[in-house]
């Protein structure tokens, strides 16, 4: 689980530099250049990323596990989950209600999601990639929270309505097919 933990570190320590360490980023993008510092993000977060992926597959080979499956935790999830891809996609869909009103949406649907993941799962592996992941958002999003929100335009009722309909398909993409087809986990069975 050394990979995993590696991985953790890199991707979700460079993701945390803004919110942690601003001064040292800031720093950073002085000396490297905007483009530059946009570089070594890019590559720490997908060497991150790829040890990630790397180490949570070869935890799975001999899984470390924690406790009994909770009945019923899978449907939950699910539901949480698609929450988090309404979220998800209110970060992105212009001049929706949800995105005026939780201001940093795209932290929340890492919350949530993580959250979500953590309920529905019982290895060591587990608990530190989704754990890995609350934590981080909580952190992002608490930091978020004390600088100014960005000035968004007026939302509308269709905005917010495309906000969810793209949530919902998302959700019903990972739901019944890709989380399956990627990671070898039916969500809701088959």
């Amino acid at each position: 689980m050394i990979w995993l933990a590696l991985g953790l570190a890199l991707f979700l320590g460079i993701h945390l530099t803004r919110a942690l360490a601003p001064r040292w980023r800031d720093a950073q993008i002085a000396r490297l250049g905007e483009k530059g510092w946009k570089g070594l993000h890019t590559l720490l977060s997908l060497a991150g990323f790829g040890l990630i992926v790397w180490g949570y597959s070869q935890a799975r080979l001999d899984p470390v596990v924690l406790w009994a499956p909770i009945r019923g935790m899978n449907h939950l999830a699910a539901l949480l989950v698609l929450i988090a891809m309404i979220f998800m996609a209110a970060a992105y869909v212009p001049r929706n209600h949800i995105k005026a009103r939780l201001k940093h949406p795209m932290t929340l649907s890492v919350k949530v999601w993580a959250l979500a993941h953590l309920l529905a799962n019982n290895t060591l592996a587990d608990m530190m990639l989704f754990g890995s992941f609350l934590v981080w958002s909580v952190l992002v999003f608490r930091a978020a929270r004390r600088r100014p929100a960005p000035a968004l335009a007026a939302p509308t009722a269709g905005g917010t309505a495309a906000t969810v309909v793209v949530g919902i398909a998302l959700w019903a993409f990972f739901a019944f097919w890709a989380h399956a087809a990627w990671f070898g986990i039916a969500p809701l069975g088959r």
